[in-house]
């Protein structure tokens, strides 16, 4: 099938100097192109969303804060090294 597509001047010299290398067509380039993006779209498929969960309480209480927390965090992020 004959379409036309408006491409940067750019894009379209880079595209012939490979398809001279190649040995394939501009065209052929345009649709191997076009199949790999249809084809990594369809993989990626549905996004992922991740589902936001509560707790009833009332948070982190002032005395202790988020220093402990914290602190340990550190210490088994440093650990893993």
């Amino acid at each position: 099938m004959k379409t036309t597509v408006d491409i940067s001047d750019t894009l379209l010299a880079e595209a012939k100097k490979l398809a001279i290398r190649e040995g394939a067509s501009v065209s052929s380039l345009v649709e191997e192109g076009l199949r790999q993006i249809l084809k990594n779209r369809k993989r990626s498929g549905k996004r992922f969303k991740l589902d936001l969960i509560t707790v009833k309480g009332r948070g982190i209480q002032n005395e202790l804060g988020w220093e402990l927390p914290r602190c340990l965090a550190y210490d088994l992020a440093s650990d893993e090294r």
